[in-house]
């Protein structure tokens, strides 16, 4: 949506103005024939992923993020997608997936976004592709009520590898967690930490994920875009599963947050959006970034449960 309402004062969702649409979609890229990772590192290119498969470059990506459009019927600004039949979801999904293998490095990790019905059509057509290696379930608090079901306020993410040799950093991505009965040895606390603002331990990252917060309007990172996924969810599979100066590739980039969290943990990118106003909202987000490089939720080098960690 283009800065055209006027929003509340403390409203910080990032916004274009229509000078900033047109200053923003001079660096967008757009690819013509088959092109090798330095013309398209840390870009966005702006057009439809199906029709330039053959021109992305072969062999460069260490790491791939996948956020999809699920199977709803959902309006994407200027665009629109359609449910269908699972097993059609599933024929569609295996025709970009086929498309993107080529693109891998054997050491490369992959992650694909779903809601819980399409999850089972992400699984088959992963299943004999890749390496499966598990299914991250996070909650979205968000989720809206229903009066004759459970509220539907949770996500899945598929973490898979193209072969046995791959990246994960364990240490990288401890939640640190309050801790509730501490237990000491001789008044020495036992694996874990007393601090001025209380007791601490650093855990080993699950795949149950209860401390994200959805992108909203108080959030400098919030932007219009209807899926937007947490920085501080994708930071998470970045820092376990690339090293820095790796290659991020998203295919579905919506309003850039897989790049712009790529950029502030010091990794390469790129990325393929559709919409050109996403695109652009990708870019002014890219900017910001070159000087605020916080990402809400990490700090000191760990992820700290949800409302434990001082906002920054």
């Amino acid at each position: 949506m283009l800065q055209n309402q006027e929003r509340a004062p403390r409203n910080r969702t990032v916004t274009l103005t229509l000078e900033e649409q047109a200053k923003y979609k001079n660096r967008l890229l757009r690819l013509e024939q088959p092109v090798e990772l330095s013309e398209v590192i840390n870009r966005t290119i702006h057009q439809d992923l199906f029709e330039i498969f053959d021109f992305l470059p072969r062999q460069s990506v260490d790491l791939l993020f996948i956020d999809p459009p699920y199977n709803l019927n959902k309006t994407f600004n200027s665009s629109n997608f359609r449910k269908r039949s699972l097993d059609t979801y599933t024929d569609w999904l295996d025709t970009f997936l086929t498309e993107l293998e080529a693109l891998l490095k054997p050491t490369t990790s992959i992650y694909i976004c779903s809601d819980w019905q399409s999850s089972p059509a992400v699984f088959e057509a992963i299943k004999n592709r890749f390496q499966v290696r598990n299914r991250i379930t996070w909650e979205r608090e968000k989720g809206r009520g229903a009066s004759k079901n459970w509220k539907n306020s949770s996500e899945d993410i598929w973490f898979c590898t193209v072969s046995d040799r791959y990246v994960f950093n364990v240490e990288a991505v401890k939640l640190k967690r309050k801790v509730m009965a501490p237990y000491t040895i001789n008044g020495t606390p036992k694996d874990w930490d007393r601090t001025d603002t209380g007791n601490y331990r650093l855990t080993h990252p699950s795949n149950l994920w209860t401390d994200l917060t959805i992108p909203f309007w108080s959030m400098p990172e919030n932007t219009d875009h209807p899926t937007q996924k947490p920085e501080k969810l994708v930071a998470k599979v970045i820092l376990a599963s690339s090293n820095p100066g790796d290659v991020i590739f998203d295919p579905f980039l919506g309003s850039g947050t897989t790049s712009v969290v790529a950029k502030k943990l010091g990794r390469q990118y790129f990325g393929v959006e559709l919409d050109e106003m996403y695109a652009c909202l990708t870019e002014k987000r890219l900017e910001i970034a070159e000087t605020e490089s916080t990402i809400q939720g990490y700090s000191e080098g760990v992820f700290w449960e949800r409302n434990t960690f001082k906002t920054q």
